[in-house]
């Protein structure tokens, strides 16, 4: 990925030994049959569109799997008793939310069963997937906090990230970073930007070829250097491999918020605690 940052006519980082390959985002478009009379005006329609490709389309999910939820245990109540109950909600902390799904897209969690258990690099992990592409799955493990600093491995640029901890984040060799702004900061020139990958609404990659314009945005106050995690390494799979490990009961999937990521956070302990109780014990066993 080879990205000239548009905030400074030079790049002092040049690229790592290990390429990764990125998905190229592709234009989704709304269709409305021809055929059926409206009262709204073409305008009208394409701000609905537009509205609807902006908003979470994770949440709007989330809202329907609660609803099904619902559904299915009044269902199995009426038999019983015969009477209305109060719908179960989706589970939900302020805006963190997560539940379990069943194919990996990019943006879910894999959350490691306990069948990782022993195996010293995955018991107890929790990976974002940055991608899940023709290359195979690319992924980060967000709750391993290295023992080395961002100086010391020299994965980004110290002199605007050396206060901010480094987490292990695989076994292939690569720097990569993830970045959420949090309020104060305008979200929308971000995604404007063009610089980063989006993994889901309000939540982008980047790698060590972008990590200076990530730097310059944070001097030009478009962004904190406390929205920023770092990490050392990243995870990857053959195009089957993540498939064959999810269907021997290695990984729970799941679909969050990106609120669950944390990347404020100092350290990441009791991320995996925190996913498994949102998902439901059940999912995670």
């Amino acid at each position: 990925m080879d990205a000239n940052c548009f905030l400074s006519s030079s790049n002092p980082f040049t690229k790592t030994t290990t390429a990764l390959e990125f998905p190229t985002p592709s234009s989704r478009f709304l269709h409305f049959p021809c055929s059926r009379r409206c009262s709204r005006s073409s305008d009208d329609l394409h701000q609905h569109a537009e509205s609807f490709l902006q908003a979470d389309w994770r949440w709007f999910r989330a809202k329907m799997v609660a609803n099904e939820q619902a559904f299915m245990t009044a269902s199995t109540d009426l038999d019983e008793k015969r009477t209305a109950q109060p719908p179960p909600q989706l589970v939900t902390v302020g805006d963190r939310w997560a539940h379990a799904i069943h194919e990996p897209e990019r943006g879910c969690l894999l959350i490691a069963t306990e069948k990782l258990d022993g195996v010293h690099i995955f018991e107890r992990t929790v990976v974002l997937l940055l991608s899940t592409g023709p290359a195979g799955p690319l992924g980060i493990i967000l709750n391993s906090p290295s023992l080395m600093s961002i100086k010391e491995v020299n994965v980004m640029p110290p002199e605007a990230f050396s206060g901010r901890p480094l987490f292990f984040g695989g076994p292939l060799e690569e720097g990569l970073f993830l970045v959420r702004p949090r309020g104060g900061y305008d979200k929308d020139r971000l995604a404007r930007s063009g610089v980063f990958e989006e993994v889901m609404k309000g939540l982008y990659y980047g790698t060590k070829e972008t990590a200076g314009c990530a730097a310059e945005m944070v001097k030009r106050n478009m962004v904190g250097v406390g929205d920023f995690r770092f990490f050392d390494g990243y995870c990857g799979w053959e195009t089957e491999q993540l498939k064959e490990e999810i269907d021997a009961g290695y990984w729970t999937l799941a679909a969050c918020s990106s609120s669950v990521i944390g990347l404020d956070k100092e350290a990441s302990f009791g991320l995996w605690e925190d996913v498994s109780w949102l998902v439901g014990p059940k999912a995670v066993s």
